[in-house]
């Protein structure tokens, strides 16, 4: 059966899809390769930087700097999961792919989507206890219980995103076998079912509301009782350091969920929006905290950017007899 068909059988279902990630500019596909391979490169490179950064330097092995290593780790995964596949359609017309190979890809797309909020919930508890519990930090932020609240987000995430994949897998999907869009993304499958999907889309907007209601109101009142704290310090030094490195938490916890915020309304509300336009929007929620977290860590933060600066001095050094060797050589 040709691709973007109708299926007159309800009792068939489509066991393989196109991915038509902007199907208003498939004569561009190439064209848009380029703004988005650049994107995905700087994502790789910056988190991956940054992860190294924390990694290699023992200083920055305490739980605030191993959570920014985590949550970038996460952003990395999340876009890998998508973009690759994705940069492979612009270029080269790949855009199959098999239902089990769509579900593996929402399953870990929401997966990761869930994790990266979970270690913001994880980041406050530690900003919390640091400034609240400043005594006591040491003996209560251990490795034991980083891992024990690393468990809990995995269980968190799997527990949440597996009844949604699990029942788009039991639906009957005969209406068109073209994807419009360039993932795998819920409501976008759910739009191709032949049968009645209510249940789906209710179980996806129960889940995620309770995440959004539960993460905010717990980022609510963690932050506003580490506002009360900081108020009452009386050094001024320890004051600022406090709201500056909780005004970075909270940079990205804005940027994280606005973006995941104005996607779910403009594809909820917005009819008179274009398909193209429902896609970029959500291009833009997913790679764009991925791209600025990096930038906001490594320039906010001043041990990340100290480290940073130090590590590319000790390259640059690395390089120096060899510059010198080659101005030899030509003289």
């Amino acid at each position: 059966m040709p691709a973007g068909t109708h299926n007159d059988s309800a009792n068939v279902s489509y066991q393989e899809f196109h991915l038509l990630g902007f199907p208003g500019l498939q004569e561009s596909r190439f064209l848009l390769f380029i703004p988005f391979f650049c994107l995905y490169v700087m994502i790789v490179a910056a988190n991956s930087l940054l992860i190294y950064t924390v990694k290699v330097e023992r200083s920055l092995h305490s739980p605030m700097y191993l959570f920014i290593a985590l949550l970038l780790a996460t952003n990395l995964c999340c876009t890998t999961t998508v973009v690759p596949r994705m940069l492979l359609s612009f270029l080269f017309d790949v855009s199959r792919i098999s239902l089990p190979g769509c579900l593996v890809q929402m399953f870990f797309l929401y997966f990761f989507l869930l994790l990266d909020c979970t270690i913001l919930l994880m980041m406050a508890l530690d900003r919390y206890v640091a400034v609240c519990n400043p005594l006591r930090y040491a003996d209560i932020m251990t490795n034991k219980l980083l891992i024990q609240l690393t468990a809990a987000a995995l269980v968190r995430s799997v527990s949440f995103v597996s009844p949604v994949v699990i029942l788009a897998s039991r639906v009957r999907y005969c209406r068109s076998n073209i994807i419009q869009h360039f993932a795998c993304e819920h409501m976008a499958l759910m739009s191709l079912s032949c049968g009645d999907v209510s249940r789906n889309k209710i179980v996806g907007l129960t889940m995620r509301s309770i995440t959004i209601i539960f993460d905010l109101g717990f980022l609510l009142m963690s932050y506003s009782r580490i506002t009360h704290a900081a108020l009452k310090m009386a050094s001024g030094n320890i004051r600022h350091k406090a709201f500056h490195t909780c005004g970075t938490h909270l940079i990205v916890i804005l940027f994280s969920y606005f973006s995941r915020l104005s996607s779910s309304v403009v594809y909820r509300v917005g009819k008179s929006v274009s398909q193209d336009m429902h896609n970029l929007i959500s291009a833009i929620y997913l790679l764009v905290p991925c791209t600025v977290n990096p930038i906001i860590y490594g320039l906010r933060t001043k041990e990340v950017r100290q480290h940073l600066l130090k590590l590319f001095k000790r390259r640059g050094s690395v390089f120096i007899p060899f510059r010198k060797a080659a101005l030899n050589t030509k003289e």
